[in-house]
């Protein structure tokens, strides 16, 4: 599995979501590649994706460019609680 997080530059929002991803995996003994990503290149980034994450704010630029991935939105991207619930319902 590979899930692909995403915000505008692709070094901040979304790297701070990776790590937050990434704990939350191992939480759930789940294995994935995890990859941060700007918005400029998520329909590259996404494009074997099966799962891609960003904020409200990108939503919709993303779910346009991020090709057959699914997307869903994390408000809160240290909150490893929220980031897990969002994966168990994702997942």
């Amino acid at each position: 599995m590979r899930i692909v997080t995403v915000c505008g530059a692709g070094v901040g929002t979304s790297a701070i979501l990776a790590t937050t991803v990434r704990r939350a995996l191992a939480r759930l003994d789940v294995e994935a590649e995890v990859a941060a990503s700007s918005t400029d290149d998520v329909a590259r980034d996404a494009a074997d994706a099966q799962l891609v994450l960003t904020t409200p704010e990108w939503f919709t630029r993303v779910r346009a460019e991020a090709g057959t991935a699914h997307v869903a939105v994390v408000d809160r991207i240290m909150d490893l609680e929220a980031v897990t619930s969002v994966l168990e319902r994702e997942l």
